[in-house]
């Protein structure tokens, strides 16, 4: 029985059960609309590079801004989401969406700008160097928490501290193979992050000659000298103290900077990074393989990490830039208190409400919150304005509530025990990273706290 076929889809599909492989390119124009779609997308990123202004000022926000770091020797563009926004919605949300593509673009539409910029400067026929683009919005951040699957190859924001900052390594972006037998060499480009590169296991040397031996197996080595490298650093960003659940263990994640955002954060500083949320292969247990089954891990499980394109330091878990940052209501509220008779009785009575009496320690918490001047003497000594407080007395007369309070209500507040942390553990020691194997700095209760308030339970302990 042979059937007629009766349009051309039919008769390319004839005779699929004889044991022959068959295909039909139905989705050959889908890669064409897609490839058109990202030149399109790379015009936009360059159009909005030179024609977004500043309508009060009347300024090329991007353009000036890639003259002066092109022509300082800084190569990279600080771009704000909202501008992209307001410039191109559609686009903003393929960026956010799918930043794995249109960051590439984005990156290219740079360099084609800053060909025009750097015309000048190219007098003596040197080529253009590649921009990095870091971006930065003004909308409310997530938290680790709530890093789920769905945000997996998405742009998210997350604030938190910086715990732990590895030392920069070089990686290679684009690595020339040569073959050890015939001399066949071919560029293996590396993808961003935690992405590795695969060497060819065969020779790609198009034709062969007659009696002429075939390269072996796994013939490339890699030429350091002539393949590309950046640098990039591994940190490690934790929950801010204010934010973790009570009861709860303050989450981590993985962080990898590149090129310009490398060595620009200690650990300690309190940070709001801009990502793409990625994931790679869970590294096995000692003794297995990834993929097998005597390995920890298989390749259906994966590790999250944060390919970080912009950072911003020293700003608030809540995305504001100061921490003092209030309102002009709150403003005016806050002279009309001023204004106003016993306020420090008020403030005093307001320290942890729920206790009764001991107003000579809730006096001395409120002054412990507000802190004091700090001043500078005739002879160039620095008197620090930091209260300190040390509260003693037999147990149960609230000594842990003040502490728990005062912890709550900081801007900065760090909680922890003296009974399962060493004096060592409070301030600062050196661990040594288990993927890389560098002695790296990991932070302690004292360095978290920075600015803000500690409050250390046990403390004789």
């Amino acid at each position: 029985f042979a059937p007629t076929p009766r349009d051309a889809q039919s008769e390319a599909m004839s005779g699929w059960d004889q044991g022959a492989v068959h295909f039909n390119d139905m989705g050959a124009p889908v890669e064409q609309e897609e490839g058109e779609s990202a030149v399109a997308a790379r015009i936009k990123y360059r159009e909005f590079i030179r024609l977004y202004r500043d309508e009060q000022r009347g300024t090329f926000i991007y353009r000036d801004q890639l003259t002066a770091h092109y022509s300082a020797g800084e190569y990279f563009l600080d771009v704000s989401v909202d501008h992209l926004l307001a410039f191109d919605e559609r686009l903003a949300h393929a960026l956010m969406d799918n930043p794995g593509l249109h960051l590439a673009l984005f990156e290219s539409a740079a360099k084609e700008a800053a060909e025009l910029i750097a015309v000048a400067d190219r007098a003596d026929g040197s080529e253009v160097r590649d921009i990095q683009v870091l971006l930065s919005a003004s909308k409310h951040p997530a938290t680790i928490r709530e890093m789920l699957s769905r945000q997996v190859s998405k742009l998210v924001h997350i604030p938190g501290i910086i715990t732990q900052a590895g030392k920069p390594q070089p990686k290679v972006t684009m690595a020339i193979a040569e073959c050890k037998q015939c001399g066949d060499r071919r560029p293996i480009p590396n993808r961003a992050g935690l992405g590795n590169i695969a060497l060819p296991r065969t020779c790609g040397r198009a034709h062969v000659s007659s009696g002429e031996e075939r390269c072996p197996l796994d013939p490339y080595q890699v030429l350091p000298e002539e393949s590309s490298f950046v640098d990039q650093q591994r940190l490690k960003l934790q929950e801010a103290p204010e934010t973790v659940p009570t009861g709860d263990m303050p989450r981590t994640l993985k962080l990898i900077v590149d090129r310009h955002l490398v060595g620009k954060v200690t650990p300690g500083q309190r940070v709001t990074v801009t990502g793409v949320y990625s994931v790679v292969t869970s590294k096995p247990a000692e003794g297995g393989r990834a993929g097998s089954k005597g390995g920890a891990s298989t390749l259906a499980v994966r590790e999250p990490y944060l390919r970080v394109v912009g950072l911003k330091v020293g700003i608030d878990t809540d995305g504001a830039h100061s921490l003092a940052s209030f309102s002009a209501a709150e403003e005016e509220t806050f002279r009309q208190l001023a204004r106003s008779g016993g306020m420090y009785e008020r403030i005093a009575q307001s320290i942890a409400p729920s206790i009764c009496g001991r107003d000579d320690v809730k006096a001395a918490v409120a002054c412990l919150l507000f802190g004091g001047t700090r001043k500078r003497l005739a002879d160039g000594m620095h008197l620090r304005g930091d209260v300190n407080v040390l509260l003693l007395g037999d147990p149960s007369v609230a000594k842990s509530q003040f502490l728990k309070f005062a912890q709550q209500v900081a801007p900065i507040g760090v909680y922890t025990s003296g009974k399962g942390s060493s004096a060592v553990g409070l301030t600062a020691y050196v661990t040594k990273d288990s993927e890389t194997g560098s002695f790296v700095l990991e932070s302690g209760a004292l360095v978290l706290s920075d600015r803000g308030v500690c409050c250390i339970d046990e403390f004789d302990k």
